[in-house]
């Protein structure tokens, strides 16, 4: 069923027609006003859109009145078709936009279109009615007919052509073919070539219809009227460094060197040398940023961000504090490295109490998971288990992703039992969640009850049939038992054709693949898996593989690097004394 498009607020909403969009409604005369109502559109790019003036006629006033009654009554058709029937007798562009905005959203694409076309040639400098325009046109294949509405439209800027033919790109965004788009740029730029911004709108579109050489050509041209000009150096820096590693680098040093109070090419130098892994010079540049301005919110959170890569936790929290003090916008995810810091740090109270900051939102059930976890450091397990638990209690919508946090807190204590209860007794509530089943699967057979453990993730499959780690563990459990090898491969197949490059699912055929006698078959999937992730588990098969070879150096190195990397691993411990006693 199609949604209704309700109006909210219609008597403000024909207070802003009537009056701050230059209807008075005694009659008189107004220019259009200086500042910018609830919901309209800024012009673009600086370009001041002309309205006329209008006379609140009472023909006029019925058919707004009739358009928004409509549209509070869902009958968007009507009201979208009134507005344009209004605008095409004023001329008025805001109320064409006003009846494009609504065709838009009943998905009415010849309204739509009517609707679009009308309001950029009543306003060819607004950019929104240049999208809706494209978008529009090239639905319907009409492209001869845009290029001419933007040809008339950019003709008419005056001394703002610049500022419109830098909005060109975003204007066609719209036409989803590339090369269409560039050769219409290519057109309209035509008449305007004595304007850097024209070049730099080619480039754009050269670059985007992949053509880096096109758009380097054309940014040169850009750069010969108008020497050092940021944006376009901004741009040809970025696609040096696609095609030649560092030499994007190196133009973006010579133009800060050149220009040390040049913000925008200094934050994409720091951007560059983070994209190469040159973590260090990035933090250099930042540094120098915070020095010219301290309060840059960008800059401090990147700042921030690196000094944490770099493991300097003091700089790291100076900047994050000054972060939340500057009124940052995602106040949440600060709280969150905050609180890492200092669990990092071995500040336990400094962490609950960063993660406790937290306010509900899409950090929010993360934060309480960190909570328990610093808990449990502490010793504290049944405290963390209860804060998990009132949590969930009183956030109902919640409960499963809790409940699935405490199992693990109790996996990870070696309490497989009590794990398997909690599970258990959520699942009875929820008995087709398919998280709990998967989980509590996986947590009978820690406990040795197969038998549930494929009955589970059998009743999964049924549910979910395009669930790959299902089909996996149910795989994988009977191959590492021995059982039903045969049967053992093809779910671990059919989990692998959903999922062709999971690591762990690779593994799996591996393994399956050495209990059938195929050495060779299993080496070569566990050397793959190994290389997609130096997993202890995965570590620990490939070893044994090897060693089943007679590559026993080598399996001995397999497992003493992944030790290495994971001390804790108990996997591993089993492995190297079972075949190095």
């Amino acid at each position: 069923m199609k949604p209704n498009f309700r109006l909210a607020r219609p008597v403000r909403l024909l207070a802003f027609l009537f009056f701050t969009a230059g209807l008075p409604a005694g009659g008189a005369h107004a220019q259009s006003p200086d500042a910018t109502p609830d919901g309209a559109e800024e012009a673009s790019e600086g370009v001041q859109a002309i309205y006329p003036a209008q006379e609140l006629t009472p023909q006029i006033f019925y058919q707004l009145l009739l358009a928004e009654v409509a549209g509070a009554r869902g009958q968007s058709v009507m009201a979208a078709q009134s507005y344009l029937d209004l605008a095409r007798r004023t001329r008025d562009a805001r109320i064409a936009r006003r009846a494009a905005e609504i065709a838009v959203f009943t998905r009415q694409a010849d309204l739509s279109g009517d609707a679009s076309r009308l309001w950029l040639e009543l306003d060819p400098g607004s950019l929104q009615a240049q999208q809706l325009a494209s978008g529009a046109v090239a639905s319907g294949a009409r492209i001869d007919e845009l290029q001419a509405q933007l040809a008339k439209a950019l003709s008419q800027q005056g001394d703002k052509i610049g500022a419109a033919l830098m909005g060109l790109n975003r204007g066609l965004a719209r036409i989803p073919d590339k090369v269409l788009i560039r050769s219409l740029v290519v057109r309209l730029t035509e008449p305007y070539l004595d304007h850097p911004e024209a070049h730099f709108a080619r480039a754009n579109a050269a670059y985007i219809a992949g053509d880096p050489s096109g758009a380097t050509e054309a940014l040169d041209s850009a750069l010969r009227l108008r020497p050092d000009w940021e944006q376009a150096v901004i741009l040809q820096a970025q696609l040096q460094q696609e095609v030649s590693p560092g030499k994007g680098l190196e133009t973006l040093r010579d133009y800060v060197a050149r220009n040390p109070d040049a913000r925008e090419p200094r934050i994409t130098l720091a951007r560059l040398l983070v994209a190469a892994k040159q973590f260090a010079p990035a933090r250099d540049q930042f540094e120098l940023l915070l020095k010219r301005s301290p309060d840059d919110r960008d800059v401090v959170h990147a700042a921030a961000l690196l000094a944490m890569q770099q493991g300097d936790r003091s700089a790291a929290e100076r900047h994050l504090r000054h972060l939340l003090s500057l009124g940052f916008g995602d106040q949440d995810t600060v709280r969150m490295y905050l609180g890492q810091i200092s669990e990092d740090a071995k500040r336990a109270d400094d962490a609950i109490g960063w993660y406790r900051a937290v306010e509900p939102g899409s950090q929010f059930v993360g934060a309480q998971g960190r909570i328990a976890r610093v808990l449990v450091a502490r010793g504290k397990l049944a405290e963390a288990r209860q804060h998990l638990q009132t949590i969930a209690r009183e956030a109902p919508a919640d409960r499963v992703q809790y409940v699935l946090m405490e199992a693990q807190l109790l996996r990870d204590a070696n309490r497989n039992d009590d794990a398997f209860e909690v599970l258990d007794s959520a699942l009875r509530s929820e008995p087709e969640n398919i998280d709990l089943l998967y989980e509590s699967a996986l947590t009978a057979e820690r406990i040795g009850r197969v038998d549930v453990m494929e009955g589970r993730l059998r009743k999964l499959i049924a549910l979910k049939p395009d669930h790959a780690h299902a089909y996996n563990a149910l795989g994988y459990s009977l191959a590492d038992r021995n059982q039903r090898l045969d049967e053992a491969e093809a779910l671990i197949r059919k989990g692998l054709a959903l999922t062709p490059d999971d690591p762990f699912i690779i593994d799996s055929l591996g393994w399956t693949l050495f209990r059938r006698g195929n050495t060779g078959g299993a080496l070569e999937q566990l050397q793959k898996a190994y290389g997609l992730r130096p997993d202890p588990e995965i570590a620990a098969h490939l070893g044994e593989v090897l060693w089943a070879l007679g590559r026993r150096d080598e399996a001995a190195r397999v497992w003493r690097d992944a030790a290495k990397a994971n001390p804790d691993s108990s996997v591993l411990v089993d492995v190297i004394k079972k075949f190095k006693p």
